[in-house]
């Protein structure tokens, strides 16, 4: 009985949610990745807001050299719904 319930409840562990992908904007390579998995967390109807975000940072800052360095940094430790509400919250 109890490797039953030992079997249940390893089974239970494995369908948890899994974790929001964080961005890292360490590199060019790992912030194109991470944006990816980050896209891929949340629901489609917030994938249009999150590209928004993504594509507009390069817009807001004009004087900025490297508008990649820039969309790195800024969005660099938040998850995808972070960037949503961050992105919803300045429309």
């Amino acid at each position: 009985m109890r490797l039953g319930t030992a079997l249940a409840l390893l089974m239970l562990a494995g369908c948890g949610a899994k974790e929001p992908t964080i961005i890292d904007g360490s590199s060019a390579e790992a912030f194109e990745r991470t944006v990816a998995e980050a896209r891929r967390d949340i629901p489609d109807a917030d994938r249009l807001v999150f590209d928004r975000a993504i594509r507009g940072i390069r817009g807001r800052s004009f004087s900025a050299k490297d508008p990649d360095a820039l969309a790195r940094v800024t969005f660099n430790g938040m998850t995808g719904a972070g960037v949503v509400a961050d992105q919803k919250a300045r429309e």
